[in-house]
C-alpha cells in the first residue's frame, strides 16, 4: 500500500481554535485507522507549512474521501504526495525502456 506524506497549513479557523487541535488529530488518525490506514508520525513544522503527517496503508480512492473529510472541517489545507520506497521505484525505472 502506499505511503502518504501530508503537508498541511492551518487555516485562520484552525490557528483560532488552535488549542483543540490535539483532538482534531486524535480524530484524524481515528479516520485513517477506520479507511484501513495509519498514522504513522505526525510533526508541527516551522517554514511554509504548519505540519506533516504520514499515513500507510490506504488505497487511493480512501485516501481521497480520508483527505476531502478533512477538509470539511475547515481547519487546515493540504499538500499530498503520494511515496514510493527506494526499491520500488528502482523496479519501476528497470522498467523504463531504453
Amino acid at each position: 500500500m502506499p505511503t502518504y506524506i501530508i503537508l498541511g497549513q492551518f487555516t485562520q479557523k484552525g490557528i483560532e481554535e488552535i488549542k483543540g487541535n490535539k483532538e482534531r488529530l486524535e480524530s484524524s488518525a481515528n479516520l485513517a485507522k477506520s479507511l484501513g490506514g495509519e498514522m504513522t508520525a505526525f510533526y508541527y513544522t516551522i517554514g511554509r507549512y504548519d505540519y506533516v503527517a504520514f499515513v500507510e496503508g490506504v488505497d487511493l480512492d480512501s485516501a481521497l474521501k480520508g483527505l476531502l473529510m478533512t477538509g470539511m472541517g475547515g481547519y487546515v489545507r493540504t499538500e499530498t504526495l503520494v511515496a514510493f520506497p527506494a526499491e520500488k521505484g528502482n523496479e519501476i525505472i528497470k522498467g523504463i525502456p531504453g
